[in-house]
């Protein structure tokens, strides 16, 4: 590589190096190309004739299925290889034994590097592991675009200039306009193969000193935008910084003759690999982590500094990324950051909850973005409905803009409405509840006007710590809840874990059904020390205040009444130990599972109030997964069944002196919210977002007319209901 002569004769003598050195007949060495075309480079063993002649599409054959997949294969008998493809102009023919290994370079696969034997061969690890760290030095060459031009390295439908209009999820709405900024530029490597092994391992160590205080200094820095559950994600990120397995995979790599660059470079790659074979999310976000750590390292490495790419951010910018570590989300410029765009990501990542908490749009999950936006490119950003526009004409631009400034001027008017009451038009009191789930989001308490938090979902902050919070620590959480919401009520759901809500450090056996299964009050009741230590720690942060609690899933009333005896034994054992006891406490049921409904009655004079779950209850109604993407929009909330379970919930709960709120996806949308309201439902808790439309549908409406006009559709067999509550609510001129 250090030598002088063109790239093509280069990778000619690798290839000899290889094949003499590893005793493998045939060392072949494959480039990608525009189109998603592997070609023949240069080789040690098959006809020279097929250099540059022989192509095969990623996917194709062994050397494309090992393209497609990333990630090494050793067969001792090809040939038996489902993916096999015989190519005549090579002369492969008589090879038996093959292993091939990608050449990956920043995550992006660019060929594929492969031996052959004519005898049966079973190539060790070890074999494996030295094919993968000589990729590393080819696929900086290819990088070099000696070889081929950068831009054939991309996709054919990433090049040019088209506008393009992507769809994703979101992870936090809002709307935002700038210029793409990619998370990660290339940072070139240089040399990977080292002299002096001591040298390395000194440059190692200055490198994590330095990162380390960084990261000290950052989260210092975190503070400044107030306590919540960001700080503790931040804190889980500083420790794996100090993880001894990772450092330890570097130092090995080290002494086995790579710089310290090549060395984090090795690690990560392997860390790539292992992302794309793991499901679970837990610990896809730890592999994260540590490859978001790599990356700051290889920057401390070649001593670049976050600060002078910093000063270089458009005013707006659009931050584009596969995914990041929590931290890095907090080097940029939040004066200058307007949204973020994410290839991966989910609503619980660690990135997500900052996010959040710095007010940032987010969409996730958007397909090859990376691949398909150049740096500094116009783009849109739709947070509310996870779309975003890449190089928008003009049309698509002017329609934007118009659209973020109604945006802008509905969120002023929503602020300036907070403190009207939310009342109809013949005098009905509506009460507007907040959903939170993070400390930081009791901020919108006050700038939403809401009358308290209706669903408090105790589990999310289970979900970004490393282990469980003892006591103290729920309890200290909890006050600071309360604290914030000066003396508005909030109703603390218990821990709803299980089914998509997977605890990083609770691991039970996978179910065919999660989201019928083993969930939510079920573990509760076979774990009851989960329970009853977050009910003492409920009843410890309310310090005499008011304290409400509800039960998810609740089945039926004997899970309910074993649920609230261990609350009164809770309540019971602060009494007996001196401790102030809440000066009122209310208990009640989450009602997602239809059998509930059968026994509200049987509610009466233990339950104070009960809240539906409609998310949860609809699913259960319809049998519809609601994850399932091929039965999105089958069933919908407006629809004659539902509207006829939710009267029956209503009826009953008004016979039994039960108050009733909703608190699914539901009561934050305005045209279903009317729907509510017409058949008596007086308390809807929604996100922060949805309280400003939901409190002009309320102040909009005549409950008399509603009602009657509701009830008229409840014998109709039509899919769903929402065209015609959408033609009641033009005609009444009702905001939706």
């Amino acid at each position: 590589m250090a030598g002088s002569g063109a790239a093509q004769d280069k990778l000619d003598r690798i290839a000899k190096l290889i094949a003499g050195d590893l005793v493998a007949e045939v060392c072949s060495i494959y480039v990608r190309r525009a189109g998603d075309v592997l070609e023949l480079f240069a080789t040690q063993g098959l006809k020279p004739e097929a250099v540059h002649e022989t192509r095969l599409r990623v996917g194709e054959g062994i050397v494309g299925a090992i393209a497609a997949e990333s990630r090494p294969i050793a067969l001792a008998e090809a040939r038996a290889h489902p993916n096999f493809a015989y190519r005549p102009e090579t002369g492969e023919e008589i090879y038996t034994s093959m292993m091939g290994v990608p050449i990956l370079r920043g995550g992006r696969m660019m060929g594929v590097l492969a031996i052959q034997n004519t005898s049966k061969r079973f190539y060790s690890d070890e074999e494996v592991e030295t094919l993968e760290t000589v990729s590393m030095v080819v696929a900086e060459m290819i990088a070099s675009g000696e070889l081929v031009e950068a831009s054939e390295q991309r996709p054919a439908d990433g090049i040019g200039l088209k506008p393009l209009r992507l769809e994703g999820v979101r992870l936090n709405g809002g709307m935002a306009m700038g210029f793409a900024v990619l998370h990660r530029p290339v940072i070139p490597v240089g040399r990977t193969v080292a002299e002096d092994a001591a040298e390395e391992r000194r440059r190692l160590d200055e490198a994590l000193s330095g990162m380390h205080d960084r990261l000290d200094k950052m989260l210092a820095d975190a503070h400044k935008h107030g306590q919540g559950d960001h700080i503790d994600v931040l804190r889980t990120y500083r420790m794996f910084a100090e993880d001894k397995g990772w450092i330890r995979r570097i130092v090995e790599n080290i002494e086995n003759g790579l710089t310290a660059e090549g060395a984090v470079v090795r690690v990560q790659d392997d860390t790539r690999a292992r992302m794309k074979k793991v499901d679970d999310a837990y610990l896809r976000e730890r592999l994260l982590d540590l490859e978001d750590l790599a990356f700051r390292l290889l920057q401390h490495l070649r001593g670049e500094t976050w600060d002078m790419e910093h000063r270089q951010l458009p005013d707006e910018t659009i931050l584009i990324a596969r995914n990041m570590g929590p931290a890095d989300l907090l080097d940029y410029d939040r004066s200058k950051l307007k949204a973020l765009v994410l290839e991966e990501g989910s609503s619980t990542s660690h990135v997500a909850i900052v996010a959040k908490a710095l007010e940032i749009p987010v969409i996730g999950r958007v397909k090859t973005v990376l691949d398909r936006v150049e740096p500094m490119d116009p783009i849109l950003v739709d947070g509310n409905n996870a779309v975003c526009f890449i190089r928008p004409g003009d049309e698509v631009l002017s329609a934007f803009r118009s659209s973020l400034r109604m945006f802008e001027e509905k969120r002023a008017a929503y602020r300036a409405a907070r403190d009207l009451p939310s009342v109809t038009q013949d005098g009905v009191d509506v009460t507007l509840l907040m959903n939170a789930g993070l400390l930081i989001d009791m901020a919108h308490l006050p700038e939403t006007g809401a009358a308290g938090v209706g669903l408090y979902r105790t589990e999310v902050p289970f979900m970004v710590r490393s282990d469980f919070p003892d006591t103290d620590t729920q309890a200290e959480l909890y006050r600071k809840i309360l604290d914030q919401a000066d003396g508005r009520p909030v109703t603390f759901r218990t821990l709803d874990i299980g089914g998509d809500k997977v605890l990083p450090y609770f691991h039970e056996a996978d179910e065919e059904n999660p989201a019928m299964g083993w969930r939510a009050i079920r573990i509760a009741m076979d774990r009851p020390g989960l329970l009853r230590g977050q009910l003492r720690a409920l009843i410890d942060a309310s310090e005499g205040r008011a304290l409400r609690v509800m039960f998810p899933m609740i089945a039926n009333v004997d899970e309910f009444r074993k649920a609230k005896a261990m609350l009164d034994k809770e309540l019971e054992r602060a009494e007996q130990r001196g401790k102030p006891i809440p000066e009122s406490i209310e208990v009640g049921a989450m009602l997602e599972v239809p059998a509930l409904v059968f026994q509200i009655d049987a509610l009466a004079g233990k339950a104070d109030f009960i809240s539906i779950g409609s998310n949860d209850l609809l699913q259960f109604l319809f049998a519809s997964d609601r994850g399932n993407p091929r039965l999105d929009g089958r069933y919908d909330s407006l629809s004659a069944p539902v509207l006829s379970v939710v009267q029956e919930i209503v009826r009953r709960c008004a016979r039994s002196g039960i108050d009733l709120s909703v608190c699914g996806e539901m009561a934050g949308s305005p045209l279903d919210a009317l729907a509510l309201i017409g058949l008596g439902v007086r308390r809807l808790s929604m996100s922060p977002a949805n309280i400003g439309p939901v409190r002009d549908t309320v102040r909009s409406c005549v409950t008399t007319s509603l009602q009657g006009f509701t009830e008229s559709l409840l014998n109709r067999t039509d899919r769903s209901l929402r065209g015609a509550m959408l033609n009641f609510a033009r005609d009444h001129g009702i905001p939706h």
